[in-house]
């Protein structure tokens, strides 16, 4: 089992910068992705942005030169810088970490970070 617990959101201004924040406990095993998702009011959840074990990335058009997915392997920790916050990035922002041990899949969620930008 993995625990995923999400820290950094808040009500930030359009132009703002906010680092939201993911720790995990329990055992996660290689290959992996881990991952930021948003959901936004009446809107389905989206990838946000990935970063797998090898270090590759991906991010969602939108946020491209925006926001930056990073971890600390020693800290079990998942991070999302997000700088020059719009309106439209206004969403619950879920941390994701997906493994692949024995065959199988395993897919974790965290209870999500409430980012709301607005002037």
């Amino acid at each position: 089992q993995v625990q995923l617990v999400e820290s950094g959101g808040g009500l930030v201004q359009p132009g703002e910068s906010l680092r939201l924040s993911c720790v995990a406990s329990g055992s996660i095993f290689s290959p992996y992705w881990l991952g930021w998702y948003r959901r936004a009011p009446g809107s389905q959840r989206e990838l946000v942005a990935q970063i797998s074990s090898v270090v590759n990335t991906n991010y969602v058009d939108s946020v491209k030169g925006r926001f930056t997915i990073s971890r600390d392997g020693a800290q079990n920790t998942l991070y999302l810088q997000m700088n020059s916050l719009k309106p439209g990035d206004t969403a619950l922002y879920y941390c994701n970490v997906k493994y692949l041990h024995l065959g199988t899949w395993s897919d974790y969620w965290g209870q999500g970070t409430q980012v709301t930008v607005s002037s």
